[in-house]
């Protein structure tokens, strides 16, 4: 966070906690058998729970309520805005603070994938099975669909479009089936939209003009149409 937005928010903070006394002296006024000290008891956890504590000023005048900035607190805190220390058990002769810092900053990759592991494309979640080989498979199988879902985002990324996004455009490219007498059926890919031909170029992926039938029959969780069934 950058230091103008740190100090945004700190003064944000302070404005809360000045509408929390605004509010206690309403009360204070118009109840005159409350206690001002638990007030400002109330008050003061209030500060230290938005953690500008240190350099604010709570103070009671007899019935009346004050907050107030310290001002030399605050400029001894606002030197380090935008700052933070990482620590490290290793010495600098095995890593330097500038491969410290680097690898710090890598762990919002390994976030990253880590979420795109259990959602969005590949959906990794609790494995119900009785064999070691099978759970390590599936979890295999996820991690080789996240290297190379990963490697569709760098060659897609000068196009507008997430991973997910430009998946859903490849889904509308459709095969016809050929039929012609005394001849296997075959089945040709129609040419293109611009778009999705650009997606194909950018992944060095080229497709063939006709595919011939295997008769293999795709297990899929979607239940499909019965005259789409192969017969």
């Amino acid at each position: 966070m950058r230091a103008r937005e740190i100090a945004a928010a700190r003064e944000d903070k302070y404005r809360t906690l000045g509408h929390a006394v605004a509010i206690a002296n309403q009360y204070l006024t118009t109840h005159p058998r409350a206690k001002a000290t638990r007030a400002l008891e109330k008050l003061t956890r209030r500060a230290h729970q938005l953690r500008i504590a240190p350099w604010t000023t709570l103070t009671l005048e007899q019935r009346t309520l004050r907050v107030e900035k310290n001002t030399p607190t605050l400029a001894q805190s606002a030197k380090l805005d935008g700052c933070y220390v990482l620590k490290t058990d290793l010495p600098a002769s095995v890593a330097s603070k500038e491969l410290i810092h680097e690898r710090y900053k890598d762990l919002a990759l390994v976030e990253w994938a880590f979420r795109e592991s259990k959602t969005v494309h590949l959906e990794l979640r609790p494995i119900y099975v009785r064999l070691e080989s099978r759970t390590r498979g599936h979890a295999f199988v996820v991690m080789l669909a996240y290297v190379i879902i990963h490697a569709l985002a760098k060659r897609w990324a000068a196009f507008d479009l997430t991973v997910q996004e430009a998946l859903n455009q490849l889904a509308t490219l459709c095969l016809t089936e050929v039929h012609v007498p005394h001849q296997p059926i075959t089945y040709q890919i129609p040419t293109p939209r611009d778009p999705i031909q650009q997606l194909f170029e950018a992944a060095t992926v080229h497709l063939p003009n006709k595919l011939p039938r295997r008769g293999v029959v795709v297990t899929t969780k979607t239940k499909l149409p019965h005259r789409r069934k192969s017969k």
